[in-house]
């Protein structure tokens, strides 16, 4: 192959490019361009999982799904060269772009030590983003796209605002590794350590032959060098492990993970998903609101975590945003609301603009929990009431009478309750629901698990104690800096985040809360699974929170009791959108 690369299927195409980064580690990347010779924007991405590994080969079931059931993903591509999460170069070279994909430091074709969204890789992103800038073939505008882990560390870097990142779109990115990922209101989630085990450590660089051979280029995926066992866990942190011993986020390790919301002033478009339930949507959602950046919007869409992103749905948009931005095109960008939903039904799901988050015209109502007859109602409780259950079980439900009218759910919704344990501390896990009028489930394909439900909200009682600078009254925010244990017996007032969520309600319906100490679990039997994942999906997909170390039955597994009514008004506040 020549200095410049080869051509093949209307592209120069130029692999394992090297980009030496400044502390002697050399990045490897691949380099897809226009094959006229002139310079053109770039779009960048740079990540853990093979740039020479196939979807098709890495990641087999998501791949099948998506081909068989949006044939326009695969329509005007050999698809060849598709890769886990980042674009289909076959569509972006063609129309002007240069598309470089980073195996980022320890991972596939780069050498290095492993530290998940560490400070170091994002300064290996920032010298990236500025290499692709200098490059001959290079108009000097670098654009970043992907999804989750591509997506995830846009944030970082524009944080650090290198001076040629020109523009960003974050597709189901999380912004905050602790309260997005890795301790849903402070209750440690195993899809961490699992996750790492399937998708990292497979690809991690020097497993070479013991690993897969690419069929992009013959070579291997996560080579070319062969490293010992002892070797390749010498050059990774033990990321199941690190999250495990952080259980709060007061310290350096989560810190040098997090954002400076100030500094990220880049343009950028943030698409989330309505079923990303223990991943990404809220980040997306927290990453538009407190963004400095001037020039932002917000997508929110639904189906499967990978599919929207190559859908021509999500190509269309995501190209008008980058070539208004990265090429100075009239692409009607300029005209873009701040605000694109799209709207879900029961059966479908409606576009519709708007012009911020939360909604202006959003009407704020209670449903006020009473336990004398498991009711969501619109008027308090005169009398106290109580009811107990098991800190580990099913817990109770509480349902509002059938709807009079179709109703919109559009936002982030809070619950307030008031609890008390017999034990030192309570692990509380809310589940907002929708069901028929014969009480049968509306649930939905998340972003992963087929049976998500509408909302969920998770809140260790130890770590009640909120910011009262960036807590609203439809958003609590928690420190997690800090573990006040509960004494027997006595109430302790909580506010606990439901994540965002969209439903449009059809009358005769019912709107449900349930207040569990367990995972939610989907009543109607199991929905599979991913081969690039360990578990079955039972509802909440791979984001479970089952690890006996961390809640352990002698502090998690007593009883927990619910006081409502009188002073103690608990309720669920929910976002309704009027007519």
């Amino acid at each position: 192959m020549s200095k410049n690369g080869e051509i093949k299927d209307g592209m120069r195409i130029e692999w394992d490019v090297p980009i030496p980064m400044d502390d002697g580690i050399v990045i490897r990347a691949d380099v897809y361009r226009p094959v006229d010779g002139s310079q053109h924007p770039v779009i960048l991405s740079y990540g853990p999982y093979g740039k020479y590994l196939t979807f098709q080969d890495g990641y087999v079931s998501a791949w099948e799904r998506m081909a068989s059931q949006h044939p326009d993903v695969t329509a005007g591509s050999t698809n060849k060269y598709q890769n886990w999460e980042v674009v289909d170069v076959e569509k972006w070279v063609p129309d002007g772009y240069v598309v470089v994909r980073a195996d980022s430091r320890g991972c596939g074709r780069s050498p290095g030590y492993v530290d998940l969204w560490s400070l170091r890789e994002a300064q290996d992103l920032y010298q990236c983003i500025e290499w692709a800038a200098e490059q001959p073939w290079s108009s000097g505008k670098v654009g970043l796209n992907g999804i989750s882990y591509y997506a995830m560390n846009q944030w970082q870097v524009a944080s650090l605002q290198p001076p040629h990142l020109s523009a960003m779109c974050i597709w189901e990115g999380a912004a905050d590794f602790y309260r997005d990922l890795s301790h849903h209101g402070g209750i440690l989630c195993t899809f961490s350590k699992n996750w790492y085990d399937m998708q990292v450590k497979t690809v991690q660089h020097g497993v070479g032959k013991r690993g897969y051979r690419s069929s992009m280029v013959a070579d291997w995926v996560a080579g070319p060098e062969t490293l010992s066992e002892e070797e390749l866990g010498a050059n990774r942190c033990d990321f199941g492990e690190d999250v495990f011993v952080h259980p709060l986020d007061n310290v350096e390790y989560w810190q040098s993970r997090m954002p400076d919301w100030s500094k990220v002033t880049v343009p950028f478009l943030s698409s989330g998903n309505w079923g990303g339930q223990g991943l990404h949507l809220r980040g997306n959602i927290e990453g538009f609101v407190r963004a400095a950046s001037e020039e932002k919007w917000l997508e929110m869409h639904g189906i499967e975590h990978w599919t929207e992103f190559y859908t021509d749905y999500g190509v269309e948009l995501q190209k008008r945003f980058f070539n208004y931005f990265l090429k100075g095109e009239d692409t009607g960008w300029q005209n873009q609301p701040k605000v694109q939903l799209l709207v879900r039904h029961p059966d479908k799901f409606v576009k519709r603009m708007e012009n911020e988050w939360p909604l202006s015209n959003t009407q704020w109502t209670k449903f006020y929990l009473n336990p004398t007859d498991f009711s969501l109602s619109s008027d308090p409780a005169t009398t106290e009431s109580q009811i107990t259950y098991d800190g580990l079980g099913d817990g109770v439900t509480f349902l509002t009478p059938p709807l009079k009218k179709e109703t919109e759910i559009t936002g982030p919704s809070v619950a307030k309750l008031f609890v008390s344990s017999s034990t030192e501390d309570a692990d509380l896990f809310l589940v907002l629901r929708v069901f028929t009028a014969d009480l049968k489930e509306i649930v939905f394909q998340g972003a992963l698990d087929p049976h998500t439900p509408i909302g969920q909200g998770w809140l260790r009682a130890s770590h009640r104690k909120l910011d009262p600078k960036l807590s609203t009254e439809y958003r609590p925010y928690h420190t997690h800096d800090e573990k006040q244990a509960l004494t027997p017996g006595e109430v302790v007032e909580l506010d606990i985040e439901i994540w965002p969520t969209c439903i449009v309600v059809p009358a005769g319906h019912r709107i449900g809360l349930s207040v569990r100490g367990k995972d939610y679990v989907y009543p109607g039997g199991s929905g599979g699974g991913l081969s690039n994942m360990k578990n079955e999906f039972t509802g909440v997909g791979p984001f479970l929170h089952n690890d006996s170390g961390d809640r352990p039955p002698a502090i998690f597994g007593g009883k927990n009791t619910l006081h409502t009514g009188g002073s103690r008004g608990a309720y669920l506040l929910l976002p309704i959108i009027p007519d």
